[in-house]
């Protein structure tokens, strides 16, 4: 083997591996986060648990991407570690899939069928019906099933790459001899282990034994044990995702682990005393890519067939190591906010749909803060006092983890659908965490009013509370239509802050007439300023979320030309909605 066939195998080695992450990523974007939904909505039931778990391993083609996936829910609080443990198994199955596609290459024979379903006579034309609309199509459903062809063709021709460099390898003697040396169970199980922890991914390092198989030097008795071995080494993409993460994504992660590490032990002790006593002829036999995936497939059924009824003990023996550790108070606060796992970036779709969750949560503190701020207008509490000024620092800590993590999910590769959610996302969390803002001047404006042993007269008192319901009913519209992206919410919202605006110069007029009256205090009317201030400042963040959303179904983010547009006239159903919100809210 010359230089020339190391290059060919490295760079088939590399289109191998990047045709398995394109694969891999065009199967997730089509997915569009469903697959992560039926995970996270899965029953308690084990065999359903480890059926879903293969059946989406099988489409992501990836049993670390789904296991890290299932430590992410775990470590979220979304999944319990008992219906982690019958998905882990089942993501072992479901990664064999991989292994009998790239069997298929093996195929011979001068039969036109059998010839049809070797890969490499037709990859040419999946590859170029994948350009084809990965650059012409606007359709992001095809150009998804584009990147597919194209990572299914590239997977293709670098294993045919591989396979075509290392053939000269069978007539090396060196290269024999390492074989040779594999063949001890524990040298070729702790070979599959450290290859695979490397690249993190089975598929791909029993793809890459597969391609060895071509050189006729690869027998049962080497494949075998580094087989079982590569099982154990895919653990390593699980175990780094569990580093700080909380008590039970560590157990899941060891969970991965102690079921491949004692899956293997039995399954080799069982195989290799059976042969003790049967000696089986194969094992001296030259492998190929179709008994490889056998025997992948067999273990891991096998050792899911063994362990499932003892998925508790796997449960237990994880509690074990991994002691519980009281949650401090700062965690417990958080655990809204523990929806934002980092392993989630892995998979956009469901990430993108976490941080609408967390959203959704921030705007109902957002609310619950103005509500009691408005609350204390009318009869002042100091223990309302005390809870708007901690849902105010809790929609602060929201707005900074939640804008940090929307702007790490930003250079992933977004679809249109979930790239335009998160502009919304992050332009309309600042408009929240500034509603509790005010709702804390709001409270310091009812504490100085209350320190200070001030109050209104009847008729202003009358006043502000008109004004008060007025952005309570903003808020809450608001808010509704941003937690169920109600367009026809959204439309109701500019007409009412319109209406807001008119009473707080309405308001201001009257305050002047009453101080000229006597009826008023100019201490009085610093409070008063501020305050309405105040409640027009909510309306106006109100009117930001509403309009995003609005211009988010336009694809449109120019936000002050749709308000200039309504304030001309250019839309009748505005004026009907200002009539009718002004005769409702009437002082």
């Amino acid at each position: 083997m010359d230089i020339f066939n190391a290059l060919s195998m490295i760079g088939g080695l590399a289109l191998f591996l990047y045709g398995m992450h394109l694969l891999g990523e065009g199967l997730e974007k089509m997915s569009g986060g469903r697959l992560e939904r039926i995970l996270e909505k899965l029953t308690s039931n084990p065999i359903k648990g480890v059926l879903l778990g293969a059946a989406v391993t099988a489409v992501i083609q990836s049993s670390s991407a789904t296991t890290v996936m299932v430590v992410g829910f775990v470590n979220s609080g979304i999944m319990k570690l008992s219906q982690a443990v019958s998905i882990i198994m089942g993501a072992n199955i479901g990664t064999t899939i991989t292994s009998w596609i790239l069997s298929l290459s093996s195929i011979e024979g001068d039969n036109i069928f059998l010839q049809l379903l070797k890969p490499l006579n037709f990859t040419t034309v999946l590859a170029l019906l994948g350009v084809i609309f990965i650059m012409f199509s606007k359709s992001e459903k095809r150009k998804n099933v584009g990147m597919i062809l194209v990572g299914f063709a590239v997977l293709m021709v670098g294993m045919d790459n591989m396979s075509e460099a290392v053939k000269p390898l069978r007539d090396v003697p060196e290269f024999t001899n390492i074989l040779l040396m594999f063949s001890n169970p524990v040298f070729g199980m702790l070979a599959g282990a450290v290859l695979t922890a490397i690249i993190q991914s089975s598929s791909a390092s029993v793809g890459i034994l597969q391609a060895l198989c071509v050189t006729g030097q690869v027998s049962f008795a080497t494949a075998f044990p580094i087989i079982m071995g590569q099982n154990i080494g895919t653990c390593i993409t699980a175990l780094i995702s569990a580093i700080g993460a909380q008590t039970n994504a560590k157990r899941a992660a060891l969970v991965h682990l102690y079921f491949n590490v004692i899956g293997t032990i039995a399954f080799m002790l069982g195989f290799y005393g059976m042969n003790a006593v049967v000696d089986f002829a194969f094992l001296s036999m030259p492998a190929d890519a179709a008994g490889i995936a056998t025997i992948h497939t067999a273990f891991n059924l096998a050792a899911t067939l063994l362990l499932l009824p003892f998925s508790k003990v796997l449960e237990k023996l994880a509690c074990l190591t991994v002691k519980d550790i009281k949650d401090s108070k700062k965690e417990l606060s958080e655990r809204e906010l523990k929806l934002l796992d980092e392993r989630f970036l892995e998979t956009p779709a469901f990430a993108v749909e976490q941080c609408k969750v967390v959203a959704n949560h921030m705007a109902e503190i957002s609310k619950e803060a103005l509500d009691c701020s408005l609350d204390l207008l009318k009869a002042y509490d100091e223990r309302k006092v005390a809870k708007v000024y901690e849902l105010e620092s809790e929609a602060d800590r929201f707005e900074d983890r939640l804008g940090q993590y929307l702007v790490k999910l930003s250079s992933k590769d977004l679809s249109v659908k979930d790239s335009t959610m998160l502009s919304m996302l992050l332009h309309s969390i600042g408009d929240m965490e500034r509603i509790s803002d005010h709702a804390v001047n709001i409270a310091e404006g009812a504490e100085e009013m209350h320190k200070k042993n001030m109050t209104f007269s009847a008729e202003a008192e009358k006043e502000i509370e008109t004004f008060a319901e007025a952005v309570r009913e903003i808020l809450r519209i608001s808010v509704k239509c941003f937690m169920e992206e109600n367009m026809e919410e959204a439309v109701k919202v500019e007409p009412l802050e319109e209406v807001v605006d008119d009473l707080k110069d309405e308001l201001k007029m009257r305050h002047v007439k009453r101080l000229r009256e006597g009826k008023c205090t100019i201490e009085l009317g610093f409070v008063l300023s501020d305050l309405t201030t105040n409640f027009e400042r909510v309306a106006d963040h109100c009117s930001n979320i509403a309009a995003c959303l609005i211009q988010t179904g336009e694809h449109d983010f120019e936000m002050h030309k749709y308000i200039h547009r309504l304030a001309k006239g250019e839309n009748t159903p505005f004026h009907e909605r200002y009539m009718e919100y002004r005769r409702q809210y009437t002082l």
